[in-house]
């Protein structure tokens, strides 16, 4: 990190709080009747950081958490949303913060925080890095920070060193009464108590501020008293700040200058009047959306109805940081705006809020498919051996596959729950894309394996695996046939988008008929057509280069956040692999391939038999899987070069 007066590297330091937020998942529910939660980050300056992030601010957050397994979640989503971690105390002493929340009604939210001693409340002076303070345009402290002595003056002594660096210090006021002692545990959602104390300690924060954001309820308790417009002029009193006053589904009203008797006429951003979901954490968006203006220098206006937005998405979705929009999504939003009061439930912004907030993936995809069921117990029959044995042998694949790989990314396993259960708990060593079929092989119509309550059976899945599905569907498909195929992949979609879960569709039309020039393309229309918009496609070898072409036009057409296509193999000798590899090289769409047959037929009956060991079963899958590897790398070496 630079030194104090270099010019800033980050946009913004966030300061305070962080915990794992577990939400309810049964709306309408009393917290006492909840009976599952769903996991994220929260607590107001980790919501605010990640919400800036996905803006395209350069963040970074303050805080502690502790040596365990909550603490390292909260430090790995920190990461991936692209928030700079180095201010992350990790304590060994204390636990990282706990919330459970519930959405009781539209206006009640009942939470219970877990903050006894916990890691973010020990900061101290120690813990700010006056580097990491200066290498930012500005930072933002907390009102629950200023709540123990400790904290404050950790928040204070950044205060001083942004101030000399010549950096903004902005203030979210974050009121939380209980979190000050003025309420008891189960009163987590009560927002306002008058406090004398309070208000004494805050305003202490506000010379030294060039932001100040709250709502009607904060700004009270910084100024003080029962109208807001006195408490505005108090807070006037003390700084020259922009205040910020939140007012809810009113949106905002902006003060650079002296206070007026109607708030009216500040400056006010443009609303969004939608469904009100759960507002818990919607201030954070907001700050994160104005924050985006404000460092950018965009006009006071601007940063006001882009704070807006970002709040609208938040109380229209349940969880905090995991709703925040980005910025794709959000300029999308203010350009198109939104036919659905609940935004939650429009497809357009659902889609590509997930196709930008999901976890990162190595550009290309090379795969070692052995989810084959069938086919694995016909060669276990034959060879007169238990089906057990299935198990055993799919484990040396995945030694194959990661022995191809040697620990870099793009490489993946296509692994079943059959027979590919232990395989998966080998491939979990190694960083393997895995990717799990769902459909009950061979059937047409589709139907799914071991249950068609499909989202019930995601449920149970690691987001870190791929749901796959393969359907065998033709255009030459009668009707019927094709709605019903198309309305079972629609299910799934639903299922893996409710489950966060990636989605692979492979489809094979050769079976049914001839490929033609059109045929695959067509394929893919109906499918999206229907609002299905798999992150990866599985696809077969084409005639040419100019039919990818015309199947890459359709995706980009559709869906230009799909990852891309792997070609699959269907049992081709390696040498017309190698040939389809060619037609497709050129072709930006096709990321790499999914082969199984190809790489393990040749070894795994005589596996089977105990005509070879373990060794070398092992060295012909990696052979074989190499060589394919090193053609299709070869062939987009020389297509970049």
């Amino acid at each position: 990190m630079p030194e104090a007066g270099s010019d800033p590297i980050l946009d913004v330091v966030t300061i305070g709080r962080s915990s794992v937020d577990l939400y309810g998942n049964q709306i309408g529910s009393r917290l006492e009747d909840i009976s599952s939660f769903a996991k994220s980050v929260g607590g107001c300056p980790a919501n605010i950081a990640i919400g800036a992030a996905r803006l395209g601010l350069r963040s970074a957050l303050i805080t502690g958490v502790g040596d365990e397994q909550v603490g390292g979640f909260i430090r790995e989503q920190l990461a991936r949303e692209g928030v700079v971690t180095d201010g992350v105390k990790i304590d060994s002493e204390r636990l990282s913060g706990l919330v459970l929340l519930s959405v009781e009604s539209d206006t009640s939210f009942p939470l219970l925080f877990y903050r006894e001693n916990c890691a973010d409340m020990a900061l101290t002076e120690a813990d700010i890095d006056p580097a990491l303070i200066a290498s930012a345009k500005a930072i933002v402290v907390t009102g629950t920070h200023f709540s123990r002595d400790g904290v404050a003056a950790a928040q204070f002594k950044a205060i001083e060193i942004a101030r000399a660096a010549g950096r903004k210090v902005a203030f979210d006021i974050d009121y939380r009464p209980n979190l000050w002692g003025l309420a008891g545990h189960a009163a987590g959602d009560q927002r306002f108590i008058m406090s004398e104390r309070v208000s004494e300690h805050l305003q202490t924060v506000l010379p030294h501020c060039d932001l100040i954001v709250g709502t009607e309820e904060e700004v009270l308790i910084a100024g003080g008293g029962d109208d807001v417009v006195a408490a505005l002029r108090k807070i006037r009193s003390l700084s020259g700040a922009t205040i910020v006053l939140k007012r809810g589904p009113m949106g905002c009203v902006v003060f650079t200058d002296a206070i007026p008797d109607d708030l009216d006429t500040g400056i006010v951003g443009k609303g969004f009047p939608i469904e009100v979901h759960n507002v818990l954490g919607a201030g954070d968006a907001f700050m994160a959306g104005f924050l985006r203006g404000w460092l950018r220098d965009e006009p006071i206006a601007t940063a006001a109805t882009w704070a807006n937005a970002c709040g609208a998405f938040a109380v229209s979705r349940l969880l905090c940081a995991p709703e925040y929009p980005t910025w794709e999504e959000l300029n999308w939003f203010l350009d198109h705006g939104s036919s659905y009061h609940a935004l939650r439930h429009d497809p357009v912004l659902n889609h590509i809020h997930w196709a930008t907030t999901r976890r990162p993936q190595p550009e290309g995809l090379m795969a070692l498919a052995i989810d084959h069921r069938i086919q694995f117990d016909a060669m276990a029959d034959r060879a007169g051996v238990s089906r057990d044995r299935i198990a055993d042998f799919k484990v040396l694949a995945v030694a194959a596959a990661a022995k191809v790989a040697d620990g870099r990314p793009g490489f993946g396993m296509l692994l079943d729950e059959t027979h590919g259960r232990d395989a998966m708990t080998a491939a979990a060593a190694h960083p393997l894309w895995i990717g799990r079929p769902v459909e009950l092989p061979t059937s047409r119509p589709l139907r799914f394996e071991f249950t068609q309550d499909i989202g019930g059976r995601l449920a149970e899945w690691p987001v870190t695996h791929t749901v796959k599905c393969l359907a065998f569907m033709s255009p030459q498909d009668d009707a019927a046939l094709m709605t019903e195929q198309i309305e079972k992949l629609r299910t799934l979609y639903d299922a893996a988008r409710a489950n966060h879960l990636e989605l692979l569709i492979e489809v094979i039309s050769s079976k049914q008929a001839p490929l033609d020039d059109t045929t695959t393309a067509t394929m893919l229309e109906a499918i999206y057509a229907a609002g299905i918009k798999p992150d990866w496609w599985k696809l077969e070898a084409q005639p040419t280069s100019d039919v990818w072409a015309a199947i890459e036009t359709v995706i980009a057409g559709a869906d230009p956040w799909c990852r891309g296509v792997v070609v699959l193999g269907l049992d081709a000798p390696a040498e017309e692999l190698q040939a389809a590899f060619a037609r497709a090289a050129d072709i930006g769409i096709v990321k790499g391939f999914a082969v199984g047959r190809t790489i393990f037929n040749p070894c795994a009956e005589k596996w089977l038999r105990g005509e070879i060991d373990d060794d070398a079963a092992i060295a012909d899958m990696a052979t074989r899987f190499g060589d394919l590897v090193a053609t299709w790398t070869d062939l987009r070496a020389n297509r970049a070069a």
